[in-house]
């Protein structure tokens, strides 16, 4: 999986396992719906980590946990 796909994933399941929308997000972080969309929908070939930062603070979860997970285990890009 590449990298981009893993951090859209992860946001996605986040949000899933919180009951929050993207556009909930969006409004709670200030990140615009269409950069989550982009992001969640894996539409570029990069993410800013200071978006990934200002998602995962406002998810209520340090960065290191954010990347904590078994999606980033096989990066393959």
């Amino acid at each position: 999986m590449k990298l981009v796909e893993a951090i859209g994933k992860r946001v996605d399941n986040l949000l899933q396992e919180r009951g929050m929308t993207q556009y909930e997000l969006s409004q709670r972080g200030g990140i615009p719906r269409s950069t989550i969309n982009v992001i969640v929908g894996v539409k570029r070939n990069t993410t800013k980590i200071d978006t990934i930062y200002q998602i995962a603070a406002t998810l209520g979860i340090p960065l290191k946990k954010f990347f904590d997970d078994p999606l980033f285990d096989d990066i393959t890009d």
